[in-house]
């Protein structure tokens, strides 16, 4: 819990600032499917672990090869301007879970270690729960860091079938495991492998990923396929190794879009490509500990600079996202959760507030479409609001008001509150309405 004297600060701190400035109808696909498009499509969130925004072809890499996401792009929409609610994995991938900022379910401050006792609360509907009381078939594969026993497990979250690992693998992480042989990759409460090596890790994820794919192809399904790389330590297999001009990290990204593609040859083969909604995207930023690249933005993992959580951002479905399109209105990650919902004709929760948005019509290039977010708030690895966004606005919660056009500066480099008192008003307002509801 927040101290009560440190919110009262903040707000105080907010109003200084402000004195000195129902149900969508599914597009018909294409032919070739063996499935009906009439049925609720299948979802998968492919989601990698601090991968920064320009590490991908379609997103300007300068030294990485990624064909397969590079074709998904070309075939689908990149979303240029996509969010996820927190600079580092354990709120983040809360949010995503559960369509709302990670404060509002207690996971906002840092990440879960393996002696964690903490996770997603029972009594949170999370998206995988959501849609199995829609009739599909769930499955979580790779890293799941939202609780590690009892009812924080990922099978007691909603997934019918689990294989990765709870943890990372770094120091803190191996450390503890060292006495037992390893940091174990689970087969739902089972070990399946132990001790887990970055090495193998994305081939053995694909593997299981398609085995689920093949197993349910006769009805809906939700993949979350979260990656371990490209997280600290690194790790690729020989096939991989020594091949990306971007070095050992390259040859890990250069495998994750091996892997996207073996995703999605997978659904080509079996004929569900035009009844899939499939998402590439990361976690947060790169880490400082890789070499990653977040060009043109600036910040890296655990800041809230642009760098810090936006993140590259590829959907795909053919016949319902239109082909090569780029969108550059605000979505975050905690979009998808009211999204497929609606796309499956779940009710959302009555008494859980949602902060994602039904973003449909982002996703299927309607005329006109518009961000359903008035405003966009980024909080740090401890939960603190730092900064809010509405439309090209941003504007950092500094001691001095600091307000970047992300128009026309997506580095973050020039102030320009001086000029804009009002909006600094505005986005000011925006933060304190917004800190007084989410506690």
């Amino acid at each position: 819990m927040q101290r009560r004297e440190d919110k009262l600060d903040r707000r105080g701190f907010l109003r200084k600032l402000m004195a000195a400035g129902a149900g969508l109808s599914l597009v018909r696909s294409g032919a070739g499917s063996t499935r009906s498009a009439e049925k609720s499509p299948n979802f998968i969130i492919i989601f990698t672990d601090d991968q920064g925004y320009q590490d991908l072809g379609c997103f300007g890499s300068p030294n990485i090869r990624t064909p397969n996401i590079d074709r998904m792009a070309a075939e689908g929409t990149k979303f240029t301007d996509f969010y996820v609610a927190a600079p580092l994995c354990t709120p983040s991938r809360a949010a995503l879970m559960t369509g709302r900022y990670p404060r509002r379910v207690g996971l906002a401050k840092g990440v879960l270690r393996p002696n964690s006792t903490r996770g997603i609360d029972p009594a949170v509907t999370t998206i995988a729960e959501l849609l199995k009381s829609r009739g599909y078939a769930t499955c979580c594969v790779g890293k799941w860091h939202l609780g590690f026993v009892g009812p924080y497990r990922p099978t007691r979250q909603g997934f019918d079938y689990y294989y990765g690992l709870y943890h990372n693998l770094d120091e803190p992480e191996a450390e503890h495991f060292d006495d037992v042989g390893g940091v174990p990759v689970m087969r739902n409460d089972e070990v399946a492998l132990r001790p887990a090596t970055p090495d193998v890790l994305t081939e053995l994820y694909t593997k299981e990923a398609i085995g689920f794919i093949r197993r349910n192809r006769e009805r809906p399904f939700l993949l979350y396929l979260a990656h371990t790389m490209p997280h600290v330590p690194l790790g690729v297999s020989k096939k991989f190794a020594g091949k990306s001009a971007g070095g050992l990290y390259g040859d890990v990204i250069e495998c994750l879009d091996w892997s996207t593609g073996r995703i999605l040859d997978t659904l080509r083969e079996l004929g569900l490509d035009s009844n899939t909604i499939a998402i590439y995207t990361s976690d947060n930023g790169p880490s400082p500990r890789a070499t990653g690249s977040a060009l043109p933005l600036r910040g890296r993992k655990h800041t809230t600079f642009e760098g810090g959580m936006r993140v590259p951002c590829v959907m795909w479905a053919p016949g319902r996202i239109p082909a090569g399109r780029v969108c550059g209105e605000v979505a975050t990650s905690m979009d998808f959760y009211p999204t497929f919902a609606k796309l499956a004709g779940a009710a959302l929760p009555a008494n859980e507030v949602i902060d994602g948005k039904d973003i449909y019509h982002l996703m299927a290039g309607r005329s006109g479409a518009k961000s359903p977010h008035e405003a966009f708030f980024f909080h740090d690895g401890r939960g603190r609001l730092k900064a809010v966004r509405a439309g090209k606005w941003k504007l950092h919660l500094e001691k001095e008001p600091v307000l970047n056009d992300l128009r026309a500066d997506t580095g973050e480099e020039t102030n320009v509150a001086d000029e804009h008192p009002e909006i600094v008003k505005r986005l000011a307002r925006l933060a304190t309405d917004f800190d007084k509801d989410a506690d």
